[in-house]
């Protein structure tokens, strides 16, 4: 179902250069503080490129220079057509992982039309905003994250014995990155068949797939060959890998004219039970007690900052969606926590509608546990409530998009994050 092909790559000459002064993270983390950060890194480091200084569209601009001047002076275009093996090394509450994957093209289609699913909606900002700059360079700059399932690891067998030393190898943002060049075309020829009968799975990188889309139909148009218009670059890895980790990301409420956490309280107490503790002061012991009772069923806490107490709602075992008014919801969705969070407490019981939810009009996201907790705690930045989550399961990702619907935005936070700057394609090498 997937078609995957290899493709001549553009890195980082790295024989005298320190790469992680060179990679980034992806953009949509990056502030203004950790921009300037990684500018003083080095002039070669890829945030010159993918956050480029200027207003308007002379930013573009200045964003498609500063990569022309990237690929003159700390570049290099391998002759042949590549795939690469990228491994992530990390560790996580004391436990060592490896998330292994591999860098690609992959044939554009749109969602929906083809086998590449998406589980979030996307807002149209941020895709103006990365389709101005990939027409601008002509280049696909930043990696797309998807997942495929291989229980086997089929994959790992097609590859195994092509690996060789890496083209690149560093220690970066807390875990160690490795990529192998795999050009053997047997070996080429072997991956694409195992990806042929798969499904894709975006799990981050929504915005960037569909610009990718976008800018292909565009090319398409000007009469661009089919390499340039038609395959985007995407990094994929296994989602029945061990070393796939998916951690919560917490909900910060903010902004409302007024919020009434007992009304809302009342409003869900059909269908949750609701128990009140005090709010401990160890982040890890309280997740870890979430963890315990999402396995009985949806939780999730909720916490009004200054108050010292949590509200932990747990889904009733004789839950109906029905009477609750989610029968129209795909099975998938029904009992999953972040969607019931968005559609009985922040839509319903707080007001918050799905416009203004998608628009992060009174909503913040927060992947670090600690700084949810310190939310909860000192209620600054106009904290009104904050909703401490689980993870979403890998499996429920799967089957709300085999179902054909998507999750409220930020439902996943796949870790550690795929920094840019591993490789870059440039279409003018496809025509």
């Amino acid at each position: 179902m997937a078609r995957i092909r290899p493709f001549r790559g553009l890195r980082y000459r790295l024989a005298d250069a320190d790469a992680s002064k060179l990679l980034a993270p992806p953009y949509d983390v990056v502030d203004a503080k950790l921009r300037a950060e990684l500018g003083a890194r080095s002039p070669h480091n890829c945030a010159h490129v993918i956050l480029p200084e200027g207003e308007g569209e002379q930013k573009y601009a200045n964003g498609a220079a500063a990569f022309s001047r990237l690929a003159e002076e700390a570049l290099v275009q391998d002759e042949a057509p590549s795939f690469y093996v990228y491994h992530q090394r990390f560790e996580l509450d004391g436990e060592s992982f490896v998330r292994r994957g591999f860098v690609t093209l992959i044939e554009l289609t749109r969602f929906g039309q083809g086998p590449v699913l998406p589980h979030e909606r996307t807002l149209s900002g941020p895709k103006a905003d990365r389709l101005a700059l990939m027409r601008a360079c002509d280049a696909h700059l930043e990696l797309v994250f998807g997942l495929f399932s291989d229980p086997e690891k089929s994959w790992e067998a097609a590859v195994g014995d092509q690996l060789g030393a890496p083209v690149l190898d560093c220690e970066y943002d807390g875990a160690h990155h490795s990529l192998h060049r795999v050009d053997d075309p047997a070996a080429c020829e072997a991956l694409s068949a195992v990806l042929a009968e798969r499904s894709i799975y975006i799990a981050d990188g929504h915005h960037r797939y569909e610009t990718m889309c976008t800018f292909g139909d565009e090319l398409a148009a000007g009469g661009r060959g089919e390499g340039a218009a038609r395959w985007g670059m995407i990094y994929l890895s296994n989602l029945d890998d061990e070393g796939l980790v998916v951690l919560p990301t917490h909900r910060i409420v903010h902004g409302l004219a007024g919020l009434d956490l007992a009304a809302a309280l009342e409003s869900v107490a059909p269908f949750f039970e609701h128990e009140l503790q005090p709010l401990p002061e160890s982040i890890d012991t309280f997740l870890a007690d979430l963890r315990q009772r999402g396995e009985k069923g949806a939780s999730f806490g909720l916490c009004v900052p200054g108050s010292k107490e949590v509200h932990l709602l747990t889904l009733r075992a004789d839950f109906d969606p029905a009477k609750a008014g989610l029968g129209e919801l795909a099975p998938a969705l029904q009992r999953l926590d972040v969607a019931l969070l968005h559609e009985l407490v922040l839509e319903r019981a707080l007001g918050i509608s799905k416009a203004d939810q998608a628009a992060k009009k009174n909503l913040r996201y927060y992947k670090s546990s600690n700084a949810a907790m310190e939310r909860a705690q000192d209620g600054a930045e106009g904290t009104q409530l904050v909703c401490f989550m689980n993870a979403t399961p890998v499996a429920d990702v799967v089957a709300v998009c085999d179902s054909g619907e998507v999750m409220p935005q930020k439902s996943t936070f796949f870790y550690p994050k795929i920094p840019t700057g591993l490789v870059f394609h440039r279409l003018a090498s496809e025509g």
